[in-house]
């Protein structure tokens, strides 16, 4: 999320946290709340600060805002990940759809060529990208992966959804909530709208044309990505409530 953090940067006071990795005991959703929790109460001067989340982290948005909703301020969440069964299967689908038998068969031999799990997830990642995008204009930086926290991460969040834990508990959040979401991201944007909308007060969902999962490297996209992002999150923090009002 590099390029994405610089240019809010220029306008506004960005924290980019890096996510607790896999150690001593397993990933939760709670834990990622805690630790998010920490970060706002240390470097945050009692202020309700915006969170902009991408994918996982737009779904760590919610559930932080859920857990802490007088500590949250206007939430956006970028190509927000799933929330139920449904979803997700039209999810696969969509990526079953778009899938080569090329691209099947490197999928199917990362197994027996890459042993170590967190190599095999980076390049994972690369092969699927294309399906992902519509036509980028940058490629995203290389990441060091964890799969094992990716997961106990994601085991952890459906393991709450199926529980009915989530969306349940984001009636609980107060702050206004704006989704930007590729037209041809794999992940069924009005899907994950619908899903959340009976349990959030003040939902907004901008679709952005010919743009995939990662609007900010899309050539199509980026554009109207920042801008509607920009705007959106200065007039929200310049008539946002006091905390504790």
């Amino acid at each position: 999320m590099g390029p994405l953090v610089e240019v809010l940067a220029k306008r506004f006071r960005v924290h980019a946290p890096i996510q607790r990795g896999s150690g001593s005991e397993p990933l939760t959703v709670a834990r990622h709340v805690g630790d998010l929790h920490e970060l706002v109460r240390l470097h945050c001067d009692n202020e309700q600060p915006a969170l902009v989340g991408f994918s996982w982290g737009a779904m760590l948005a919610l559930a932080y805002a859920a857990a802490h909703p007088r500590e949250a301020g206007p939430i956006v969440l970028v190509s927000c990940g799933t929330f139920d069964r449904a979803a997700r299967e039209r999810l696969n689908v969509t990526l079953g759809e778009r899938m080569s038998e090329e691209l099947r068969r490197q999928l199917d031999s990362l197994t027996r060529e890459v042993p170590d799990p967190d190599e095999r997830l980076a390049r994972m990642g690369k092969l699927l990208l294309p399906l992902y995008s519509y036509e980028l204009a940058l490629s995203p930086e290389d990441v060091r992966c964890d799969a094992r926290a990716h997961r106990e991460t994601w085991d952890d969040m459906v393991r709450l959804q199926e529980a009915g834990v989530y969306p349940a508990a984001f009636a609980s959040i107060e702050s206004p909530v704006l989704m930007l979401h590729g037209g041809a991201d794999p992940h069924p944007g009005k899907m994950v709208r619908d899903s959340l909308a009976p349990f959030l007060r003040a939902l907004e969902y901008v679709e952005l044309e010919r743009c995939g999962h990662y609007p900010w490297l899309e050539k199509h996209g980026r554009d109207n990505f920042f801008s509607v992002l920009r705007d959106w999150l200065s007039h929200k923090l310049q008539t946002a409530r006091p905390p504790g009002g």
